[in-house]
């Protein structure tokens, strides 16, 4: 009998250290492939698009067109009080320079501005065909050429740039390259201080946020799985979103677990036992939210274009991939350092928790008295800001995606300060070689083009370089592009380049917003409506992200342009921040709801119902909105415009549903519908309780 006993006490002892050993496997088998993430991430434009697209289409054939893909670059020589004799002598000897160092596709030609203060001349190269890493080399080698001492680069007024599509790829890949770093460690730094806040522990602090680092690990070996299994599309943006995922939910759920565990530990001896306990309590909650926001995620697989179809799955593995860790890791490494974690805070056996006033209590009670005026109240004020989003700018052009001017885009400014009767960005056409002669013809007649050029070809396909004579990225260039696609469309003719790409992105977000958003909220809703057994209650809540959604667009419109100095929006903006907030949204109302319903279905009356579930679960929500706003904010520094956009739309999105939404708006419509926000459940039949007396000191919400 004795030796039965003492099996069953080790068998808990064990389970610990074998969870522990279980994930150094894990991060041993997946170590290899987490250093290949970076490998796999690409963040051209073509790629964001989907394959049906006409941009698509022609970088895919002038890979196949003899010397493979092109790399064009254009260099920029000015000078404001106009270009001297000496200053087009030595931009002729650097493109002479170029051309010695690198096989051109063709003999640049200089092409100087009316007003003679600007001199280009377009550089095309096939020699770094698709690589990367060629292509950036190349790139840099036409720079350091442009700026060797004595070239007149050196300070003398004459401005030497390199710009062109090349080089903006060039420059948009570093900055994407660079953001793993920086993004990592700012959002580990925030994190740790407001885990250091909210717990006043100088050692508690440090084992979700590990447990959240392991987790990041972790989801960077699975993504390169997907990637290398199913061809899943992985960015910069989307490999960023990823990191903030897994530091967010895992922080949010690490919080509500850690929160039920100390409670325990005051009320059971063992802490194996109490871990348990807190387990079974909040683990049905946490794998609810944490499915919500993964069924959200993947319904971006509806999406056409490539980079939110690939955002889908990764933001959904690192969700899971938080969830495994703090549902199996962190209880393993709380129970093997005990109580003495919690250190100056430590929960004794048998003690009561600290008296203070509940914050959660006095906002329900202010909620409670008139709660229609407060719905209407809080609804008209979020209506109000929705309006905001009238305001928001147009969309992004590729010069004004970078919060600091990089090359390229200091010389796509110059090019159209100095060239604004004609473009400086070919617009690429490829044609049948049957009928390039007559599609040549044909697209010189149309309006708006300044001048068309036949240049490589195959058996199959021919390339045109069409020269608008608008700028890039301008209404009459847009006119000029769409005129060309109607115009060789019926004769299998594709219409490409930079400012087609933009087009392209545009009309495929818009495609998406119609067919992502209308599943996204019929598969939360479905969630929603099998965890409260009601249809009332879910559409409450979805109806109240959605209203986040749009006063948090509308914040934006009034800040991105007036207080940033933004010049567009990303044009996924909208989508990708509704899938976000939404999910992520609904991912509270479950802890607030799904308690509410508990106190419910234990005989309280609906008003009670919701107090208690606004006082119990409100100092959680509060911690976890402000980690999860706080990670989204780290985005907004950033140097991306649409990575600004989008983590500023998010973070305050999650403020206004954490101290707003779920505070006042969600517990009001609950106490004024009654039981009828159970509807059509049986708890809405059930006879309402007379509502139990308001007690003169509120019950004390207790904060993890």
């Amino acid at each position: 009998m004795g030796a039965a006993t003492t099996t069953k006490r080790r068998r808990p002892r064990a389970v610990p250290w074998v969870l522990l050993g279980i994930w150094v496997a894990v991060m041993a088998l997946a170590g290899p492939f987490a250093g290949k993430l970076g490998d796999v991430q690409k963040d051209r434009a073509v790629d964001y698009l989907p394959a049906s697209a006409d941009s698509t289409q022609v970088a895919k054939v002038q890979e196949q067109l003899p010397g493979g893909e092109t790399t064009e670059l254009v260099l920029v020589y000015h000078r404001d009080g106009g270009l001297s004799a000496a200053d087009r002598r030595t931009a002729a000897d650097q493109v002479a320079a170029v051309a010695r160092q690198v096989e051109l596709v063709a003999t640049p030609t200089g092409v100087a501005s009316k007003d003679g203060t600007t001199l280009m001349y377009p550089v095309a190269s096939t020699a770094p065909g698709t690589d990367e890493e060629k292509r950036d080399a190349f790139v840099n080698d036409v720079r350091d050429i442009a700026k060797e001492p004595g070239s007149g680069g050196g300070g003398d007024g004459l401005s030497v740039k390199v710009g062109g599509s090349g080089a903006l790829a060039t420059d948009a890949g570093e900055v994407y390259q660079s953001l793993d770093g920086p993004l990592l460690y700012t959002t580990v730094a925030v994190v740790a201080i407001l885990l250091i806040l909210i717990y006043r522990s100088p050692f508690l602090w440090l084992v979700p946020l590990v447990v959240a680092g392991i987790a990041d690990f972790l989801s960077m070996g699975v993504a390169y799985g997907l990637h290398e299994a199913f061809g899943t599309s992985i960015s910069g943006q989307s490999s960023g979103i990823m990191t903030i995922l897994v530091f967010g939910a895992g922080t949010d759920y690490a919080l509500l677990i850690v929160s039920r565990y100390r409670e325990e530990l005051r009320r059971i001896e063992r802490p194996y036992d109490a871990m348990a306990v807190a387990l079974r309590s909040c683990g049905p909650a946490v794998l609810a939210s944490s499915g919500t926001v993964a069924a959200g995620l993947f319904c971006l697989l509806a999406a056409d274009l490539n980079s939110s179809r690939g955002m889908g799955p990764l933001g959904a593995v690192g969700v899971l991939c938080a969830l495994v860790a703090m549902l199996t890791l962190l209880p393993a490494l709380l129970v093997l350092l005990g109580r003495r974690v919690f250190w100056p805070l430590v929960p004794a056996f048998g003690s009561e928790p600290k008296k203070r006033r509940s914050l959660f209590a006095s906002m329900g009670s202010s909620a409670g008295r008139r709660p229609v005026v407060v719905l209407a109240t809080g609804a008209a004020l979020l209506a109000v800001l929705s309006l905001g989003a009238l305001n928001l700018p147009g969309n992004l052009k590729q010069e004004d995606s970078f919060t600091s001017k990089p090359d390229s885009i200091a010389a796509m400014e110059t090019l159209a300060a100095a060239y604004p009767e004609r473009g400086t960005q070919p617009i690429s056409v490829i044609v049948p070689s049957g009928e390039a002669d007559a599609l040549l013809d044909r697209a010189r007649s149309v309006a708006g083009v300044d001048s068309a050029e036949r240049g490589r070809s195959s058996e199959r396909w021919t390339e045109l370089s069409v020269v608008a004579k608008a700028p890039p990225q301008t209404a009459a260039e847009t006119a000029t592009i769409e005129a060309l696609r109607d115009a060789l469309d019926d004769r299998g003719a594709y219409v490409g380049g930079p400012s087609a790409e933009q087009i392209d992105l545009k009309d495929t977000n818009a495609r998406d917003r119609m067919v992502v958003v209308p599943i996204v909220l019929a598969a939360v809703l479905l969630v929603l409506v099998a965890l409260l057994r009601s249809l009332v209650a879910p559409l409450l809540l979805l109806l109240a992200v959605v209203a986040v959604w749009g006063a948090s667009l509308g914040i934006g419109g009034l800040v991105f342009g007036p207080l940033f100095g933004f010049e567009g929006t990303d044009p996924g903006l909208g989508l990708l921040s509704f899938v976000f907030l939404v999910a992520l949204g609904v991912d509270y109302g479950i802890f607030l709801m799904h308690r509410m319903r508990e106190e419910c279905l234990e005989g309280a009356d609906t008003g009670t119902a919701a107090l208690t579930a606004l006082r119990t679960t409100g100092g959680v929500i509060a911690s976890a909105g402000l980690v999860l706003a706080a990670t989204f904010a780290v985005l907004t520094n950033m140097p991306l415009v649409q990575l600004v956009e989008l983590g500023f739309v998010i973070a305050v999105g999650v403020l206004l549903d954490t101290f707003l939404v779920r505070t006042y708006l969600v517990t009001s419509a609950s106490l004024a519908l009654g039981r009828k926000v159970w509807w059509p459940g049986p708890l809405s039949r059930a006879p309402e309780p007379p509502a139990a007396p308001e007690p003169r000191e509120p019950e004390l919400a207790r904060l993890p």
